[in-house]
């Protein structure tokens, strides 16, 4: 016990609470978007996410030293969980699927603090940007293709 506590002088915390921070603060702007939007997970969910898969990759890092399967079991464990928070984002219509960019981006959010969680932090910020670029410029493109789509089967 007494050397667990020795985990929490600041020397030792800081770091990890730094990591935490950064996964916490690159997923605020795609929860931005997906609250802004008013989709099934928003603002809190998307860090939380990131905040979460962060905090598995460090809380298991002691176990993990040196063996880089257990680290591929921890991912593992992890991409399964996110594809199953993603399902949730998802539902079925009569004639439509939606929530699929919504969950597509719960899972990079998982990424990009698995990522923090193991020191990459060029491979978050790539995944926070790409992900965020891709709801914003996207989302008017696809709907232009969806609308001349309708259009040409209209005239057809």
């Amino acid at each position: 016990m007494i050397d667990q506590l020795g985990q929490l002088i600041p020397g030792n915390i800081l770091p990890h609470f730094a990591a935490l921070v950064a996964a916490y603060v690159l997923a605020l702007p795609i929860g931005w978007d997906r609250e802004r939007r008013e989709r099934s997970a928003g603002l809190r969910t998307f860090p939380l996410v990131a905040l979460a898969c962060c905090g598995f990759i460090q809380a298991t890092e002691r176990i993990t030293i040196g063996s880089p399967e257990a680290t591929a079991r921890i991912m593992e464990g992890l991409i399964t969980g996110m594809g199953f928070i993603g399902g949730g984002a998802i539902l079925r219509l009569e004639d439509s699927v939606r929530g699929t960019a919504t969950a597509a981006s719960l899972w990079a959010t998982g990424a990009i603090g698995a990522a923090v969680g193991l020191g990459a932090y060029d491979v978050a910020v790539a995944i926070a940007f790409m992900t965020f670029v891709t709801l914003r410029a996207l989302t008017p493109l696809g709907r232009k293709v969806q609308e001349a789509g309708k259009d040409e089967k209209g005239s057809g």
